[in-house]
């Protein structure tokens, strides 16, 4: 498969390399003081190195692709990828308040879209050392090792991560939510990063992972790896994985977890959704 010059393999070892860089940047300037700002809310923070990591990643892909665009977190950017065209879509820090916190569960994601598919994801997890990657209809691996999800046919014995978003209206949402999936389930987590929560569906730590408030870059990699992982991922009542809900599950409990979300009605906020709804990991 190639894009614009370059073979997707090359692409994934060009973000795999990036993110590497990147991360290695943020753990060794974990231990910092850090400037601390707000965004959506008082409780979404970004500290200087978020900004500063999405700086060193945007750098790095333009001394390679010049040409391509970069949607990031902290920086902004361009539509989604035209035809032949190349955007890499970059969370520099997905898990910050853990970052701050000085939590080791934070991660560098790296996804590459190409006519609006994603074709590539990495998820690179500095404090752990793992790296997690995917090419479309390759796989996905841990490592150097092929990942994929657990066996898991019932909604009782299924482990399941969750996340809350930042605004307190959603969060008190999601709070009642959550009070009718944790009876019926094995036990609920809730880490604090989406991309690495993700990424615990595709290696079989989770069996299923679902929030709303989600951005493009929090699961463009991450969704792709679980993807690839045999998991499926999608929204609710036919809706494509969004900013109204992300749901990934290993198949044997996927419709039902689905359908206890919709009844629920875990996608039934007020939304300002930033990203468009995704069809690539149908």
């Amino acid at each position: 498969m190639t894009a614009m010059g370059a073979d997707v393999a090359e692409l994934a070892a060009l973000a795999v390399a990036v993110a590497r860089e990147a991360g290695e940047f943020l753990r060794t300037g974990s231990d910092h003081a850090l400037e601390i700002a707000t965004k959506s809310s008082p409780t979404d923070v970004v500290t200087e190195m978020d900004t500063a990591a999405e700086q060193l990643i945007r750098r790095r892909i333009h001394e390679r692709r010049p040409a391509d665009d970069i949607l990031g977190e902290e920086g902004g950017g361009g539509a989604a990828s035209g035809a032949g065209g190349v955007r890499w879509i970059v969370d520099p820090i997905d898990g910050t308040v853990n970052y701050l916190y000085g939590i080791p569960q934070w991660a560098v994601s790296i996804a590459v879209e190409v006519d609006g598919v994603i074709v590539a994801g990495v998820v690179f997890d500095p404090c752990k050392d793992e790296l997690f990657t995917a090419i479309r209809g390759e796989g996905a691996r841990l490592g150097d090792r092929p990942v994929q999800v657990r066996e898991c046919h019932e909604l009782g014995q299924a482990l399941v991560g969750t996340g809350f978003g930042y605004a307190a209206s959603r969060r008190a949402r999601q709070a009642e939510v959550l009070t009718g999936v944790l009876p019926v389930v094995r036990d609920i987590r809730r880490l604090g990063s989406a991309a690495l929560d993700l990424c615990a569906v595709a290696c079989g730590r989770f069996d299923a992972y679902f929030e709303q408030g989600l951005n493009l870059w929090d699961f463009a990699a991450a969704g792709l790896i679980a993807a690839e992982a045999g998991a499926r991922v999608a929204g609710l009542r036919g809706a494509p994985p969004s900013n109204r809900l992300v749901l990934a599950a290993t198949p044997g409990i996927f419709d039902a977890l689905q359908e206890l979300l919709a009844a629920l009605g875990a996608d039934e906020v007020e939304t300002h959704d930033s990203a468009s709804p995704l069809s690539y990991f149908a």
